[in-house]
C-alpha cells in the first residue's frame, strides 16, 4: 500500500470522539449534577407516594399542592427560557410555559377541594377545565418544534400522518375502553363529553409526540427530546388516569401522581439542564442522524403501522364478540383512505425526485468533465478511482492512464511527506470544524517535468476527493515577485531588507559565536559627478559594472548586495578561526582588494572612460550584537573612511560612536539655537583697493552654543540634514541682516549689506519676492543697499526660473552678486544667463595668487572678464597684505578678509564705519614660493558680542 494509502486507509478519528476536542452536545459537570438532583426529587416523590405519605391528610397535599407547584415550576421554568432565548423555538418554550401553568392551576383547583374545603371533587368543575385546556397550547408547542415541510405535499404528508397516527390509536382506544365509557354509562352529556375530552386530546398529544419524533428540526435537539419525553410521561399518566377502572380507584398522593411529578420536572429541567451544540455541530449530528438506517425506516413504517393499529382494533371486537362499533369501522375507513393518499402523494414525490436527481446527476456529470480543474477520488487505498477529462490538458495524461495508478507515484518525492502529513491531520479533525482542507505539491505531468498543483481535498467514503488545478505560473509569478521585492532592479544584487536578513542569520545559529563575520559597506566617491557630467543612464550603466565587480570578488557563501545610490554592502562569513587578528588582516585584505577592484577604470556611454574611488567602512560581529548594530558600524567606518581623505579602508572602533553622538547632539542644541537667541550677526568689511574704504559688508552668522563654543556657518551646517532648520536660519538672517542695515543707514552709514543664499533657497516658495519687497519697505532700507549673493549654481536649477527671480529682484534695487567665480564651469553658464551686477572670485583663486604664476594668469583672466562685463570684482579671503598687491595690481576692485578685519559685531562694525578707511599696503615684491602663514575665515577667532 502507499503511503498516502496507508492513510486514507485509517479510519477518520473526527467523527467517533477520539480527536481530544469535547463534545458539544455532552452535558458538563453543572448539567450532571442537574440530572442527579432531579432523578433524586423524582424517587424520594416516587417513594412517599408508593409508601401513602405516612398519613391522609400528606398524601392530599403531596397529591394536589405538590403537582401544582411541580407544574407552576416547568411553567416558570418555560418561561424564563423563552424570554431570555429569541429564536425559532420561542414561542413553543412559551406555550409549554402556558400549558404547565393550567396544569398547575387545576390541581390547586383540586387541592383547593381536597385540602382546603375537605370535601370531595365535583364531577365537572373549573379544575376540568385548566385540565383541558394544558393539551392544546402543548399541542401547537409541538407543532412549532416541528420541522417545517417545505412544499405543500409535505404540508398534506404532515397532516395525512397525525391523523394515520391519531386514528389508529383512536380505533385501539376507542375498541378498549372509549366505547364503554361512551355508551355505557348513565351520564350527562356534559359529563359524557368531559370523560372522552380527556383520551382525545391524548391521543392527538401523542399523535403529534410520534410525528414529531420523526420530523424534529436539528436546533436544540436534546433539549427537544427532553421536553418529547416530559409530555409522553404526562399523557401517559392521563391515559392511565381515563382508565374507567383506574378512575373508579384513584386518590390523590398515589404512585400515579409520581408520573405527573416526574414529568413536570422534567420538562422544567429540558430549556436548560442539557448542553446546547453549536449550529455547524447541530447540522453534522442531523444529517448523521438523518442518514442512519432505522430512523429512516420506522419513518417509512408510519402509514403501516397505523393500518395494523386499526386492524388490531376491529379485531379485537370480532374477537370479543362484540358488534363492530360504527366508530372503529368509520375511523378505520379514513385512516385506509388516508394511507391510500399517502402513497399515492409519496409514489408522485418519489416519481419527481427520481427524474429530478437524474437530471442533477447530468447536471454535475457536465460540470465536472467540462471543468478545466482535474477532480480525482482516491479510493481509501490510495488507489485512483475516478479521473476527469481534464487530466489530458492538465497533467499531459489520459484520465484512462491515471486511474488505478497509485496518487505516492504523482507525488515529487520531496512532498510527499508534508501531504501525508497534512492529510493525516486532516482525516484527524471533525468534519464539522473543517469539511475541506488545501494542498499544494509537484505533480509529475506526462511530459516527464514537475507541475505546482493547487488541490482542494474533501472526504468521500473513506477515501478523498481532489479538486486539483495547476498553479505552475503562478508559483512562478510569486517566486518573482519575491525576487524582485528583495533584490535590487538595476543590479539584481540583494537589497537592503534581503541583506539585512542574511546578516541576521550569520549572527544566530551556529554562527552566532563566530567572530570572524565582518560587513563591509562601501561607497563609490565621485559617482555624483560622473551623473552630473554625463547622464544618469551612465552612472547607471557605472553602478551595474560595480555591481558585477563586487559580485565577482566575494566568496561564493558571503553576500554582496546594493544598498541604494552608490552604496554597497558584502557579507563576509567567519570561518570559524579564534585568531581575531589574523581574520581581521584577511578581511583588511579582502577589503583592500575591492576598493583597488572598484577603483579601475569604467567604460561607460558607449566608451567613456570614468574613474571612481572606494571608500570602505568595516565592521566585525561581536558576541551579543544584532544585525542593525553591525550594519551601523560599518556604516560609521565607511563615513569615517570618506572623511579621512576617500579611496581607503576603515575599521570600525567605538569612538566613532562617541563622535556620532556628539554630532547628533550638537544637531540637536542646534534646533532651539535661534530660539533661544544663541545666533548672533557679524559684518566683514569688503574694501575698495582704490581708496582703502569700505564699500559694504558682508553679513556672517555665528553660533554661540550655551557651553560658550562658537561655531562657523561650515561647522554647524554640516551637523544637521534638517532643511526646515536651514530655511529658518536664512530667513532670520536676512531679517536681521535688513533690520540692522537700516538702521545704520538712520544714522548716516549707507554702506550696503551683502546676504548670502543659495540658488535653492532662493527659489523656495517659502521665500516669496514679496517677503523681500515687504521686508525692504518695512525697515526702510534705501535702494541699492541689499546685495544677494549665489551661494552656489546648482546644474539641476532651472537656469530660466532663477534668472526670472533675479530679473525681479533687480526691479526692486536689489543688486546681484556671483560668489565662488572660478570654480567651474557651472559659474561660466550662470555668468553667461544670470543678470549679475558684482563677481566675486573664489577663495580658490585667490589663495595661490601669490605663489602661483599660473594661477596669477588665471585669475587675470577672470578679472578682465568681468572689467568687459562692466561687473565690480570681490576677492573673498585676502589674508595677507601680499595678496592686496597681487590682486589691485591685476585690476581686481574690491576684497575683504583678514588682510583688513574680520568679522565684526555691530559695536566694532559702526567704529569701522566711522572711520571708513583702512590703510593699502604699498609695493611689496612677489615672493614666489615663498608663502606667508595666514589664517582661513573658518578660524577667524571674534570678539565677544
Amino acid at each position: 500500500m502507499s503511503a498516502p494509502g496507508a492513510v486514507l486507509a485509517r479510519r477518520p478519528v473526527g467523527g467517533g470522539g477520539d480527536s481530544g476536542h469535547p463534545d458539544p452536545g455532552r452535558p458538563g459537570f453543572g448539567s450532571l449534577l442537574a440530572q442527579i438532583a432531579l432523578v433524586v426529587i423524582c424517587a424520594g416523590y416516587t417513594t412517599g407516594a408508593s409508601l401513602g405519605w405516612g398519613s391522609p391528610e400528606l398524601a392530599l397535599f403531596m397529591g394536589d399542592f405538590g403537582l401544582s407547584a411541580a407544574a407552576l415550576t416547568a411553567a416558570v421554568s418555560c418561561f424564563l427560557y423563552g424570554r431570555a432565548h429569541r429564536g425559532s423555538a420561542r414561542p413553543a418554550w412559551l406555550l409549554f410555559a402556558f400549558s404547565s401553568f393550567m396544569a398547575s392551576a387545576g390541581n390547586a383547583v383540586w387541592g383547593w377541594y381536597e385540602v382546603v374545603l375537605r370535601t370531595e371533587v365535583p364531577d365537572s368543575s373549573i379544575a376540568d377545565l385548566f385540565f383541558l385546556l394544558f393539551a392544546p397550547p402543548a399541542i401547537v408547542g409541538l407543532l412549532v418544534l416541528a420541522k417545517k415541510p417545505v412544499t405543500r405535499a409535505g404540508w398534506v404528508c404532515l397532516a395525512l400522518d397525525a391523523w394515520l397516527i391519531g386514528g389508529s390509536l383512536l380505533t385501539l382506544s376507542w375498541s378498549l375502553a372509549l366505547a364503554r365509557t361512551a355508551h355505557f354509562q348513565n351520564e350527562p352529556v356534559a359529563q359524557a363529553a368531559l370523560s372522552l375530552a380527556y383520551p382525545l386530546l391524548d391521543i392527538v398529544l401523542v399523535s403529534m409526540v410520534l410525528v414529531l419524533h420523526f420530523r424534529r428540526s436539528q436546533a436544540n435537539r436534546s433539549a427537544t427530546n427532553t421536553a418529547i419525553a416530559a409530555l409522553a410521561l404526562t399523557v401517559l399518566c392521563d391515559a392511565l388516569f381515563t382508565s374507567p377502572l383506574l378512575r373508579e380507584n384513584y386518590a390523590s398522593g398515589q404512585l400515579l401522581d409520581a408520573g405527573w411529578f416526574a414529568g413536570s420536572l422534567l420538562l422544567a429541567y429540558a430549556p436548560w439542564g442539557v448542553r446546547r451544540v453549536p449550529d455547524a455541530a447541530a447540522t453534522a449530528r442531523g444529517q448523521w442522524l438523518h442518514s442512519r438506517p432505522v430512523a429512516g425506516s420506522l419513518a417509512a413504517l408510519t402509514p403501516y403501522l397505523a393500518a395494523a393499529v386499526c386492524t388490531l382494533g376491529i379485531l379485537y371486537n370480532v374477537v370479543e364478540g362484540r358488534r363492530v362499533d360504527r366508530v372503529v369501522v368509520l375511523t378505520g375507513c379514513t385512516v385506509v383512505l388516508a394511507l391510500v393518499v399517502r402513497q399515492g402523494i409519496m409514489l408522485l414525490d418519489n416519481i419527481a425526485l427520481t427524474h429530478e436527481l437524474a437530471q442533477k446527476e447530468n447536471h454535475f456529470r457536465s460540470l465536472v468533465q467540462g471543468s478545466s480543474d482535474v477532480i480525482m477520488i482516491a479510493a481509501p487505498t490510495g488507489i485512483l478511482r475516478y479521473v476527469s477529462p481534464a487530466a489530458s490538458g492538465v497533467y499531459g495524461r489520459d484520465a484512462e492512464e491515471l486511474i488505478g495508478s497509485e496518487l505516492a507515484a504523482l507525488i515529487h518525492p520531496e512532498d510527499l511527506g508534508a501531504v501525508v502529513h497534512e492529510v493525516r491531520r486532516f482525516l484527524a479533525v471533525s468534519p464539522a470544524e473543517e469539511p475541506t482542507t488545501r494542498i499544494e505539491c509537484r505533480f509529475r505531468s506526462g511530459r516527464g517535468d514537475w507541475l505546482n498543483v493547487e488541490s482542494t481535498v474533501n472526504r468521500h467514503q473513506g477515501g478523498l476527493i481532489f479538486n486539483s488545478r495547476d498553479v505552475t505560473e503562478r508559483v512562478r509569478l510569486q517566486a518573482q515577485l519575491q525576487h524582485n521585492a528583495e533584490h535590487d532592479p538595476l543590479t539584481d544584487l540583494p537589497n537592503r531588507a534581503l541583506f539585512t536578513r542574511r546578516v541576521r542569520q550569520a549572527l544566530s545559529g551556529r554562527r552566532a559565536s563566530d567572530p570572524g563575520t565582518a560587513v563591509l559597506f562601501i561607497d563609490l566617491d565621485g559617482f555624483k559627478g560622473v551623473n552630473d557630467s554625463l547622464g544618469h543612464q551612465a552612472g547607471d550603466d557605472l553602478l551595474v559594472q560595480a555591481a558585477r565587480r563586487l559580485h565577482d570578488s566575494v566568496r561564493a557563501g558571503d553576500t554582496a548586495a546594493r544598498l541604494g545610490g552608490d552604496e554597497f554592502a558584502a557579507l563576509i562569513l567567519g570561518d570559524g578561526g579564534r585568531d581575531q587578528a589574523a581574520r581581521q588582516k584577511q578581511v583588511q585584505e579582502i577589503a583592500d582588494r575591492l576598493r583597488l577592484t572598484l577603483s579601475r577604470p569604467y567604460r561607460v556611454d558607449g566608451g567613456n572612460e570614468v574613474r571612481v574611488a572606494a571608500s570602505i567602512g568595516v565592521a566585525f560581529a561581536e558576541p551579543g550584537i544584532g544585525a542593525g548594530d553591525l550594519l551601523r558600524n560599518a556604516d560609521l567606518a565607511m563615513y569615517r573612511a570618506k572623511a579621512a581623505g576617500k579611496d581607503r579602508v576603515e575599521l570600525y572602533a567605538p569612538q566613532m560612536q562617541a563622535e556620532v553622538v556628539r554630532r547628533t547632539e550638537l544637531a540637536a542644541r542646534l534646533r532651539t539655537a535661534l530660539h533661544d537667541g544663541e545666533f548672533a550677526l557679524l559684518h566683514q568689511p569688503v574694501v575698495d583697493l582704490a581708496t582703502g574704504r569700505i564699500s559694504a559688508v558682508s553679513a556672517q552668522a555665528r553660533w554661540r552654543s550655551a557651553q560658550g563654543i562658537l561655531f562657523t556657518p561650515a561647522e554647524y551646517l554640516r551637523v544637521t540634514d534638517d532643511s526646515e532648520r536651514t530655511a529658518e536660519l536664512g530667513r532670520w538672517l536676512l531679517e536681521e541682516a535688513v533690520e540692522q542695515a537700516a538702521e545704520r543707514a538712520g544714522i548716516g552709514h549707507r554702506a550696503p549689506v551683502s546676504i548670502r543664499l543659495s540658488t535653492r533657497r532662493l527659489l523656495d516658495r517659502s521665500l516669496p519676492l514679496g517677503s523681500i519687497e515687504s521686508l525692504l519697505t518695512r525697515h526702510g532700507l534705501p535702494s541699492g543697499s541689499l546685495i544677494v549673493e549665489l551661494a552656489d549654481t546648482d546644474p539641476r536649477i532651472p537656469l530660466d526660473e532663477l534668472e526670472q527671480r533675479l530679473v525681479t529682484l533687480r526691479r526692486l534695487g536689489v543688486r546681484i552678486a556671483l560668489d565662488g567665480f572660478g570654480s567651474g564651469h557651472v559659474a561660466i553658464n550662470a555668468l553667461r544667463r544670470l543678470p549679475v551686477d558684482i563677481l566675486k572670485l573664489d577663495r580658490g583663486l585667490v589663495e595661490g595668487v601669490v605663489e602661483s604664476a599660473r594661477l596669477r594668469k588665471i585669475t587675470r583672466g577672470v578679472l578682465r572678464i568681468a572689467d568687459e562685463l562692466g561687473m565690480q570684482t570681490v576677492a573673498e579671503g585676502v589674508d595677507v597684505p601680499e595678496q592686496v598687491v597681487a590682486l589691485r595690481a591685476m585690476g581686481c576692485s574690491h576684497a575683504q578678509g583678514m588682510a583688513f578685519s574680520g568679522p565684526l559685531d555691530e559695536y566694532r562694525l559702526r567704529r569701522a564705519l566711522v572711520r571708513d578707511e583702512y590703510p593699502l599696503p604699498g609695493a611689496v615684491p612677489v615672493q614666489v614660493g615663498n608663502r606667508p602663514p595666514f589664517r582661513s575665515n573658518n578660524e577667524t577667532p571674534v570678539p565677544p558680542t
